[in-house]
């Protein structure tokens, strides 16, 4: 495939810079260190010159890709796989069948992306060789160290026999590299500067809470920000689970999202979150990077980060790509401004009474089909305008996953949707279809 090809599949018409370097970098270097911050495309920098190398006469491993989070594994294989190359990529993970993933791999991808821990499963159980691979790549090393992966990557890592290039990624920089990676003579790119430059303007703002209740003070903060995309941060599960049950209680659409859910509950929530059928989401810091969400115009610190770069990865949720953005930090009586925050933010003003944000336009329609079932976006677009009587306007984003679709619809005309599409079938097979919970 030709590189317009492949850049026409992802609807860009040019590499931008940091993908322009880093396969100018590949081609001369034997590790390359690639630091550049959360949705700066850096995915495609690295599968591109991939791509370059790999031979279609190999029947075995060629790359392997681990990655601290299982979202993250899902999207680079999303991205290969809308590349559109003849070669296979599978990928491991936890929250995933293992019997599932031991059938794929009777077949060897020529890349294999997963958790650390998956992958040290599925070496150990001999369902998987990596011993030939010729490249590896750490995507978000940091995170992955930070979650406690180390020894499930150095045991990975010492399994391949004949690694010719290693590339490492992080979102910050990296104070020191173990030596179990075994990286030398490398090249560092940095884009962490570039990428501030080429962002937008973030608006730093404190909010600090009158008494002593501040999931009250947040709920009047969500009534100013109003209907825009954003996240609210906090630093445990618990005050996820607390802020989610008294939006609930307010009839508030809202997304939540930790580490504990499953993983299909996850998916489900991104997916609303993509298509706009959600603009709040209620997150632990595992939202704070590797996911692939839309712009958000707002972050909210509603517990505070307790290190720079968790409120770097946070932040950078939001001013991202010439766009702007707001980061409030909510402070009780008893907190203070983190000591790392160099900006001075401005006050914010809550407001008397809680003010209840405009509900979305859209809403997630299930359909109990997917890839798996040789159901693809055209089926589903073809059943809902003919049988559903929708409009093209009135038709959201789609997503197919390998037993279900999800698609975004028009509030206003999803439930008679239903009801005119119940006993329709999809490539000869009868569906159900109900409003995503």
């Amino acid at each position: 495939m030709t590189l317009s090809s492949i850049l026409a599949n992802f609807k860009i018409e040019a590499l931008n810079s940091m993908q322009q370097e880093t396969i100018d970098a590949f081609k001369t270097t034997k590790d390359l260190i690639l630091i550049s911050p959360t949705g700066s495309g850096k995915t495609l920098a690295f599968l591109l010159p991939i791509i370059s190398v790999l031979n279609s006469d190999r029947k075995d491993v060629q790359v392997i890709i681990i990655v601290p989070t299982r979202e993250l594994a899902q999207q680079i294989e999303s991205v290969f796989k809308q590349m559109g190359t003849a070669f296979k990529i599978n990928c491991c993970y936890g929250g995933h069948s293992v019997q599932i993933e031991r059938n794929n791999l009777l077949e060897p991808p020529a890349v294999l992306v997963g958790t650390p821990g998956r992958i040290a499963h599925h070496i150990r159980k001999k369902t998987l060789n990596i011993a030939t691979a010729n490249y590896l790549i750490l995507d978000e090393f940091d995170k992955s160290l930070e979650s406690g992966f180390k020894e499930e990557m150095l045991f990975i890592i010492k399994t391949i026999k004949h690694l010719n290039k290693r590339i490492l990624t992080s979102a910050t920089i990296l104070k020191e590299i173990p030596s179990f990676v075994g990286i030398n003579e490398s090249k560092e790119l940095n884009f962490s500067e570039k990428s501030k430059e080429a962002d937008g303007i973030l608006t730093i703002k404190s909010v600090r809470v009158k008494g002593d209740d501040k999931l009250e003070a947040l709920m009047l903060l969500i009534g100013v920000i109003g209907a825009q995309p954003t996240i609210v941060f906090c630093n445990h599960r618990d005050a996820v689970t607390r802020i989610s049950e008294q939006l609930s209680r307010l009839n508030l659409g809202h997304g939540f999202y930790h580490g504990g859910l499953e993983q299909i509950d996850r998916e489900k929530t991104l997916i609303k979150l993509r298509n706009g059928s959600i603009n709040l989401l209620i997150s632990t810091d595992l939202a704070a990077r590797g996911l692939d969400i839309p712009e958000i115009k707002v972050v909210v610190h509603y517990q505070l980060p307790s290190t720079l770069d968790t409120m770097i990865h946070r932040n950078g949720r939001t001013a991202r790509m010439n766009a702007s953005g707001t980061a409030y930090f909510l402070l009780d009586t008893n907190d203070y401004l983190p000591p790392f925050l160099e900006a001075i933010p401005e006050d914010e003003k809550l407001p008397e009474k809680f003010i209840l944000p405009n509900p979305s336009q859209w809403k997630t329609l299930y359909i109990s089909a997917g890839k798996k079932d040789k159901v693809n976006k055209m089926d589903i677009v073809g059943m809902l305008l003919q049988k559903g009587n929708l409009k093209k306007e009135e038709l959201g984003k789609i997503e197919v996953l390998d037993h279900s679709a999800y698609v975004a619809i028009k509030s206003d005309k999803i439930v008679k949707t239903i009801q005119l599409i119940k006993d329709e079938r999809i490539k000869n097979k009868k569906v159900k279809t109900e409003i995503s919970s």
